[in-house]
Parts: structure tokens; sequence; C-alpha cells
């Protein structure tokens, strides 16, 4: 009975949803010519309100209230929440994993995006070369996580050795580095070729799990920065070759400069994503072995340790931290828009 009522709760606040804006939009309708025309978006900005506000605005309140809250919710206590992230050494290695997952990975996945979209267009197979690329974008960043835990593998994980382990004892590598008759737990050890990081810095193990975020994100990268370049007049390219450029710089000074609004776009949706990555590393390590992120930590403060306050404050955190990345996009569009 619970379900049902459920349902029929849902479905009537969906049905009144849809009934109320149908209603609003016919009443304007209704309207003389000239109103009509400058409210006609109201029942569509209208409802976009209602769901930012409610979905996220108020959201927002509530969460930066309880970051300022005991894990309670009752007692006052400042920035104790966000001191103990900055104290703790988990809280802080995942700040520090959520900065180099934004660098590396965005750097990364825009960089071989670009180099696969510029020297695939106009090849022979190009379709099918892009295609192979694209493919991974259809895998959940779960199962692309399960499936790189069988690469990385260590010896009698569930066979003989990963693919990873498999290659490093194949060229003879020294045993820090995987060559060793027994292979290497790439997730489990943070150090490599004999180096460990400090306990505060991001180790090996993280910069892999990166490897996979790159993997399964270059594919969309790549289509949408391949369709830019096709969309550069022809005309400039030509004007660009008769003046002596060669085609490399006809890239960097023609192409680069005509579609950097696409790729401030493609840079900011990947680095947005790097920044809330959760899936992967849950996946592949779940955050242990030093590996956890904003996203993981947060997760287990919340749902594991009942730590609502400090869970709170690393939400905080991480919207504090897309929200530059937002006002850098938006401020390249307009720039761009004037320039226009």
């Amino acid at each position: 009975m619970d379900l049902l009522r459920n349902i029929g709760l849902i479905a009537g606040g969906v049905a009144g949803f849809v009934g109320l804006f149908l209603l609003l939009y016919w009443l304007v309708d209704q309207l003389p010519d000239r109103l009509r025309e400058r409210l006609q978006a109201l029942p569509f900005i209208l409802f976009a309100l209602i769901f930012a506000i409610g979905g996220l605005l108020i959201s927002a309140i509530r969460t930066l209230i309880a970051s300022f809250l005991d894990d309670g919710g009752k007692k006052f206590i400042g920035l104790a929440n966000y001191r103990e992230i900055w104290n703790q050494l988990d809280s802080r290695l995942a700040v520090m994993n959520s900065f180099v997952w934004v660098f590396v990975g965005t750097s990364f996945t825009v960089a071989i995006g670009l180099m696969i979209a510029r020297f695939a267009d106009g090849m022979k197979g190009e379709r099918t070369a892009k295609t192979m690329v694209f493919l991974p974008v259809a895998i959940s960043l779960v199962g692309a996580g399960i499936t790189w835990r069988f690469i990385y593998a260590e010896k009698g994980f569930s066979f003989d050795a990963g693919l990873l382990n498999a290659v490093t004892h194949f060229l003879h590598l020294p045993k820090s580095m995987g060559g060793g008759p027994d292979g290497r737990n790439w997730l489990l050890e943070r150090g490599f070729a004999g180096l460990t990081p400090p306990a505060w810095a991001p180790g090996f193990n993280t910069f892999l799990l990166i490897v996979i975020f790159i993997w399964a994100q270059t594919g969309i990268a790549t289509v949408v920065l391949s369709a830019s370049i096709k969309g550069v007049p022809q005309e400039l390219l030509e004007a660009a070759t008769i003046d002596g450029a060669t085609s490399n710089e006809a890239f960097f000074k023609v192409t680069i400069p005509y579609i950097k609004g696409t790729i401030a776009t493609v840079t900011s949706l990947v680095a947005l994503g790097s920044l809330k990555a959760f899936d992967t590393v849950a996946a592949a390590t779940g955050g242990r072995f030093g590996t956890s992120t904003i996203a993981n930590e947060f997760f287990v403060k919340f749902f594991v340790q009942d730590r609502n306050g400090v869970a709170a404050a690393l939400a905080m955190v991480l919207f504090l931290l897309c929200f530059p990345i937002v006002v850098w996009n938006r401020r390249v569009q307009r720039r761009i828009e004037e320039t226009n």
C-alpha cells in the first residue's frame, strides 16, 4: 500500500505540474499579440525557476547551514567541520586527489581528443576510427572501473596476472616497476619505481584511476571537437595556405582560435566530471589505498560514518571548486560573443 500511495503521489504531482504549465500557456496565448510575444516564455521560465529554487538553491542553503553545525544538526560549531577536513589526513588527501583528477584528467582528455580529431579528420577510415574511440563512452564509469581492474589485476586475482603485469613482465622491467615474477598490486601500492609519495600527496595508483577516466571520456571530447573543426570555413584555411602557412600553422593559428569556444566548453564539462569523480574510484578501489576523492569521502562520511556536518562541509568544498570552472566558461563564451 505504501508503494502504491507513493506512486500515486508522484503521478499526481507530475500531473499537477503539467496541468499548471498548460493552464499558464493557455492564459498567455489569450493575451493580445504584443503582450503575448513578451510573455510567451513565461511558463517555461517560471517552471525552470521553480525546479532551480526547489532542487538546487534550497538544497544548497540547507547544506551550507549544515556545514556549520555538528553532526546532529543542533549545535553551531562554526568552521570546525572545514578545519577537520584539512586536519584529517584522509580528507586532505581526498582534496589533493581531486585536484590531480581535474588537472591531469582534463588536460589529457582534451589534448588527446583534440589530437585525434585533428589527425583523423579526412583520413581514410575516419568514421571507423572515431567510432572505436567513442565506444568507451557507451560504458558506464562503474563498468569502466570494473573492466580496468582486470587490466591492473595482480597475480592470483582470478587468473594468472592482469594485462599490465603481463606487459611489464614481458619487458623485463625492474621489480619496483612491476617486472618481478609475482607482478605488482597496481591499485593497492601508492609508490612506483622505488619512489613513495608523502602521505598527503596522491599516489601512483591515483594516476592509474585517472587513466580509466581519460579512456572513458576521450571519445566524447573527440566527437565534439571533430564536429567543431569541420565547421571551420574552408575560406579561412585556404587564405592561410595562400599566405604560406603550413598545415600545422593553419591549425594552431586559424582552427584553434576559431573553435576556442568549443574547447572551453569541452574543458569545462570534463573538468566538472573529473572533479566529481566517484563511480570509477568506487568500482576500482572503493576509495581505499589513498585513492579517495572528495565525492568518495563525502559518501563515506554521510552514508557510512553518519558524519552529517563534515559531509555537508565536503559538499560545499566540492561546490566551491566547481563554481570557478562554470564562471570561467561563461566568461570565455561571453568574450567570443562580443568578438563576433
